[in-house]
């Protein structure tokens, strides 16, 4: 099995370079020059997951997650703004950079995308979300360009609110339906529960191994497997994979700042009958040093041959 292993958002190595500067409604009001403050850090960002790309390059990084906090106040109601064309140039060099290094990239919207809220202003803005990371994903020209989602709320049981996600996804636009990708989680919605889903949506399922563990199904995950590489449709699948904070019942659910490398080899060998390659995100706080040190464990413990920096086969 072809392992390539990725990391989210930003760079330990990189000290000082985050492309996740941010600019508060609050602030944005009391600044003089507004437009010219919030240009000011979008391109801050921009210039910085430009540095961000060209370190993954340079370090055989085929996988990465792009901040969804690149742009300040993008979907903030009372703030209209063109936060494409005046950068066009800069999306352009990093969509470039990208596409010559056939780099895997995607989105993980955050915890206000709730796409089967009871509540329309949620629903509205979770509308919103979707649109501006669609947009992102267009700019960088991504090549299999992917949203992550999670099912959301959970109100009225499981029935109810997987049939209000379903409800939801047939009224956005065919291009955010086209890009969407189900997760599941670490506390109602299982592999179990999403499968169907899945299937019926004609959408990818992402197993979250930690989540999972969190949240297990009643069969064996193995059962799973199949109808979960299935779902990608021919595309190489994605898995997070994470390590609790503590295992007691109260930090199961946290992440832990690096990867316990013997669990990580144990998933492996559980996923490896099933698939002929992977991409796995690795979602630690200590991003892409997590990864690195993982990478050092597994040359360590295993007989795995290592293709390049962070792609390697199983035995």
């Amino acid at each position: 099995m072809k392992v390539r292993l990725g990391y989210v958002s930003i760079s330990k190595s990189l000290d000082g370079i985050t492309s996740s500067s941010t600019l508060n409604y609050t602030n944005y009001l009391k600044t003089e020059n507004k437009l010219k403050k919030l240009n000011n850090v979008i391109l801050s960002n921009l210039e910085d997951l430009e540095k961000i790309i060209y370190y993954n390059i340079k370090n055989n990084i085929h996988f990465f997650r792009i901040t969804s906090a690149l742009i300040p106040l993008s979907t903030h109601k009372e703030v209209k703004f063109d936060y494409i064309t005046p950068f066009k140039e800069h999306y352009d060099q990093i969509a470039k950079m990208i596409k010559e290094a056939d780099m895997r990239v995607d989105f993980h919207p955050g915890e206000y995308m709730i796409l089967n809220s009871t509540r329309d202003e949620v629903l509205e803005n979770t509308r919103e979300i979707l649109l501006y990371h669609y947009r992102l994903l267009k700019a960088f020209q991504i090549k299999n360009p992917l949203l992550v989602t999670h099912v959301g709320s959970n109100a009225f049981g499981k029935k109810a609110s997987l049939g209000r996600l379903k409800n939801q996804f047939y009224l956005l636009p065919r291009e955010v339906q086209s890009v969407l990708a189900l997760e599941n989680d670490d506390k109602v919605f299982n592999v179990e529960d999403l499968l169907p889903i899945a299937q019926e949506l004609k959408i990818p399922l992402i197993l979250d191994y930690h989540h999972h563990l969190c949240n297990p199904t009643i069969n064996p995950i193995q059962n799973y497997l199949p109808d979960i590489l299935k779902s990608w449709n021919g595309r190489v699948p994605k898995m997070h994979f994470s390590s609790p904070k503590n295992k007691t019942k109260k930090e199961m659910r946290s992440h832990h700042d690096y990867i316990d490398s013997d669990s990580f080899i144990s998933f492996l060998k559980v996923i490896e009958p099933y698939f002929e390659q992977v991409d796995i995100m690795i979602e630690a706080k200590m991003k892409d040093e997590a990864m690195f040190r993982l990478i050092r464990e597994l040359k360590y413990k295993t007989s795995y041959r290592f293709i390049d920096e962070t792609t390697f086969e199983t035995n």
